[in-house]
């Protein structure tokens, strides 16, 4: 005879009022003994709710966002099981970060393997691919080696770095405002809370793509993947374990490192990227080894939190490869804010001990100088020699970057790479595209990466952001361009903001007429260029941005202000000069 049975939250040790972010059954659905019915999720771990029997879902009592604790009522079960002695089975405790075992549960692929997709790597390149096949209907398993997702970019990259430029935009804003008569004490820095901050920043978009990926019902499963064959994997967890996972299809999407210089020693004094994105202490004096984003970027922050910044690059010029107008504007609104810009030059030697670190230049500029803090930022390298690809008969190139094609894919084609790994820039937003690209590929769609540009920024003081083709990278191809610059002393909005000191410029082809490039120096720049990039994919020429009408006042409008120069109908700069005729 069957019976109606409760079924309650079981204990759940320290837990209490937990959300519901997930139900795995409805009523009329048949479970079995330990199957999951919902899925809670603390500050600290997603739990699984098991059933404590076999039988007939009849009812639910929670939802999606309902809290519960032990005890809460969650379903009424059908059972033919005797029932008397029968106990609530113990919440699994493990997140939904499944050991491998987990993936036996999943039905096995039409060709026999663990999944249809096995994605290494969870960064943004990595968690996209991921996401797009599973929408796609394909079962995937995502392999990541950190403990959350979201990679460089999200954990120790771009997203707490911004967070940081933000604060120090603001913090400057405000003591600049007593030159408009408001007036604030002196700030108070408290690093403590300046960190708590970047790290629930980063908390909060790390446990957004949590629930992305459950909702997907893609498996995470944390560890360092290497290839075993060309179908499987060898994931290797924390604690030792080993773990076999088998793909009809594999995306590469294992990022970068930061170059360590050789010569630096190891010591608390000289740190990378991630090491500064710590806030270890506040410098006195601070050395930034490498002038380009990444450095520059760094430099800003701490300099608005009181260092005082020496940057030292081996070229001639920093931000190499953006344009040289807008880079000679950056360096003459930062010319207080830093000490000594030497360029040309290389760091000789350093030696650190408990107090700081003795730098050595040459070339350039020689001399000794003492530092409290040192940070390396000369570049990344990508993490193609720890993947064993030659289990897989994959080969990377010298410098550890691997071949694709336009669909991503490698040599073998059930096996494709995104984002730093497969080349230069090594960019976020464009390990995203290529991530989609992948994913339909491994579909059987007909996808490829055919982008015309690729956007890049600089989120120092004052923001530099550039795309397509350079005044200078034109003049040394021989290629003629028709270049207009719009100066941000003639926009309103860009006076009443104190930022007259910006520019928009844009590169037009003189034959097509078409926009095939441009660059924005000053505040929000990287928010800005995505005009500009669409209407390079687009194919727009002067007359197609000039007569787009732009809300006024904005930044914006210079956009299509510098358009309007390129036709000679800009009615908000005085009008060019006749050429005088020559005397007779």
């Amino acid at each position: 005879m069957n019976s109606i049975v409760e079924i309650h939250v079981p204990d759940i040790g320290d837990f209490a009022d937990v959300a519901v972010i997930e139900i795995a059954v409805k009523p009329g659905d048949e479970v079995n003994v330990d199957q999951a019915l919902i899925t809670l999720e603390s500050d600290k771990a997603a739990l699984d709710v098991p059933s404590p029997l076999a039988g007939h879902i009849l009812s639910l009592t929670v939802a999606i966002g309902d809290r519960v604790s032990k005890g809460t009522l969650i379903a009424m079960i059908e059972t033919s099981e005797a029932v008397a002695t029968v106990q609530p089975h113990a919440v699994s405790t493990a997140t939904r970060s499944p050991a491998i075992s987990s993936l036996k549960m999943l039905a096995p692929t039409a060709g026999g393997y663990d999944c249809d997709v096995a994605v290494i790597g969870g960064g943004p390149g990595g968690y996209s691919a991921a996401f797009r096949a599973a929408d796609l209907g394909m079962q995937v398993v995502l392999i990541e080696r950190y403990d959350a997702l979201g990679g460089v970019c999200l954990n120790v990259g771009c997203i707490p770095s911004k967070t940081l430029l933000h604060v120090a935009a603001i913090k400057e804003e405000a003591e600049q405002l007593a030159d408009h008569g408001v007036s604030f004490g002196a700030p108070q820095i408290d690093l403590d809370k300046l960190r708590q901050f970047k790290s629930a920043v980063v908390g909060r978009l790390t446990d957004g793509l949590k629930g992305m990926a459950r909702m997907r019902k893609v498996e995470v499963l944390h560890g360092t993947a290497s290839f075993a064959s060309p179908h499987s994997l060898t994931v290797t967890q924390a604690d030792g374990g080993r773990h076999k996972v088998s793909f009809a299809n594999c995306i590469i999407a294992a990022g970068s490192s930061p170059v360590a210089l050789p010569f630096l020693p190891d010591s608390p004094r000289i740190v990378n990227s991630t090491g500064a994105l710590e806030l270890p202490f506040t410098p006195a004096r601070m050395l930034i080894i490498g002038g380009g984003i990444i450095g520059l970027e760094m430099a800003t922050v701490y300099g608005a939190l009181g260092a005082k910044i020496d940057i030292v690059e081996m070229l001639d010029g920093l931000l190499p490869g953006v344009d040289r107008d807008a880079v000679e504007i950056w360096r003459k609104r930062n010319a207080g804010r830093f000490g000594e810009v030497m360029l040309g030059t290389r760091v000789d030697k350093a030696v650190a001990d408990a107090d700081g670190v003795t730098v050595t230049t040459a070339d350039g500029v020689t001399g000794e100088r003492r530092y409290d803090l040192v940070l390396q930022s000369a570049g990344r390298r990508p993490n193609g020699a720890s993947l064993g690809l030659e289990a897989a008969g994959l080969v990377a190139d010298a410098r550890g970057f691997i071949a694709v094609d336009r669909q991503m894919r490698t040599a073998l084609p059930h096996i494709l790479a995104i984002g730093d790994i497969v080349g230069n820039p090594m960019l976020a937003h464009k390990a995203v595209h290529e991530g989609h690209v992948a994913a339909e590929a491994a579909a059987g769609m007909k996808s490829s990466m055919d982008a015309r540009i690729i956007p890049s920024v600089a989120y120092t003081d004052p923001e530099i952001a550039w795309v397509g083709v350079t005044e200078d990278g034109a003049k040394a191809e021989g290629r003629a361009v028709t270049v207009t610059k719009f100066p941000w002393a003639a926009s309103g909005r860009a006076v009443a903001n104190g930022a007259g000191y910006g520019v928009t410029k844009l590169v037009f082809d003189p034959a097509t007429r078409r926009i095939i490039g441009g660059a924005i120096v000053g505040p929000n720049a990287g928010d800005m260029i995505g005009e500009i990039c669409l209407a390079i994919e687009m194919g727009a020429d002067a007359i197609d941005i000039g007569k787009t009408i732009h809300p006024h006042p904005t930044l914006g409008e210079t956009i299509g202000m510098a358009a309007e120069l390129f036709e000679g109908v800009c009615t908000d700069l005085p009008p060019e000069q006749p050429a005088r005729p020559e005397p007779r």
